[in-house]
């Protein structure tokens, strides 16, 4: 079966603060963005971008359904890594299966950043 989708591209966070969150996610992501403008902030994480936009409106809550995870070596060492920059606990480590771990936190501005180590998971 085939199907028209090529894969994740793209998960942009909406910030309130697009200065100081670029200076947060640079440090969490441990990479520099390679676009830097007052409207986006684009990062390279691994192949996939990580976006920055400014929230024009922010609110007091923002939708936790959604959750992009970012892939990890060692999910409990980077959950406790982003906790000590300033994310909040959102979902501690835990095991769904197999080796399959997963963790969430919430950045400053309240986005939820997964983080999974998935040894199944491979690119075509």
């Amino acid at each position: 079966m085939t199907t028209p989708f090529l894969g994740l591209r793209t998960t942009i966070y909406k910030v309130s603060d697009l200065k100081d969150a670029t200076t947060w996610y640079t440090n969490a992501f441990q990479t520099e963005p390679y676009f830097n403008e007052v409207f986006y902030v684009g990062f390279n994480i691994a192949g996939y971008e990580l976006g920055l936009i400014p929230d024009e409106n922010p609110t007091a809550t923002k939708g936790d359904s959604v959750h992009t995870y970012w892939g990890a070596t060692n999910v409990e060492k980077e959950y406790q890594r982003l906790l000590e920059l300033g994310a909040t606990e959102f979902e501690a480590p835990h095991n769904v299966g197999g080796e399959l771990v997963v963790a969430a936190v919430k950045d400053p501005w309240g986005n939820v950043i997964g983080i999974i180590y998935n040894p199944d998971f491979k690119l075509p």
